[in-house]
C-alpha cells in the first residue's frame, strides 16, 4: 500500500490517494485500487480530508432518521386508532352495565311484587 499524489491540471489542486497494486490476470498487467484520502493544502502542505466519507455518513444518517420518523408516525397513528377503539368499547361497556342494572332492578321489582 502506498500514498499517491495527483495534481488536477484544471483546478490546480493536488489530491492524495491510498493506492494498492494488484495483478489483473485477464489483461496480464498491473492495476491499482485507489481510495481518496484528501487534498494538499498549498499553504501548509498538510493533507486535508475531503469529507466525502462525512457526506456519505450524513446521507446514511439522514436516511435512517427519515425511516425512524416514519416508523414513529406510523406507531403514533396506530396508537391513536387503538385509543379510539378503547374509548368506544368503554362507552359500550358502560351502556351494557346500565342495561344490566336496569334489568336487575326490574327483576327485583317483579320478584318483590309476586312474593307479597
Amino acid at each position: 500500500m502506498s500514498i499517491v499524489k495527483c495534481k488536477n491540471k484544471k483546478s490546480g489542486i493536488t489530491y492524495v490517494y491510498e493506492s494498492e497494486s494488484y495483478w489483473d490476470k485477464e489483461k496480464q498487467q498491473p492495476r491499482a485500487h485507489r481510495k481518496l484520502i484528501g487534498k494538499i493544502d498549498e499553504e501548509t502542505g498538510e493533507i486535508v480530508p475531503t469529507g466525502t466519507q462525512k457526506r456519505r455518513q450524513s446521507r446514511e444518517h439522514t436516511d435512517e432518521s427519515t425511516r425512524i420518523k416514519e416508523l414513529c408516525n406510523s406507531y403514533e397513528h396506530m396508537l391513536r386508532e387503538k385509543d379510539t377503539i378503547i374509548v368506544s368499547q368503554k362507552e359500550q361497556i358502560q351502556k351494557l352495565v346500565k342495561e344490566k342494572k336496569a334489568i336487575l332492578t326490574e327483576m327485583k321489582n317483579v320478584i318483590h311484587k309476586y312474593t307479597k
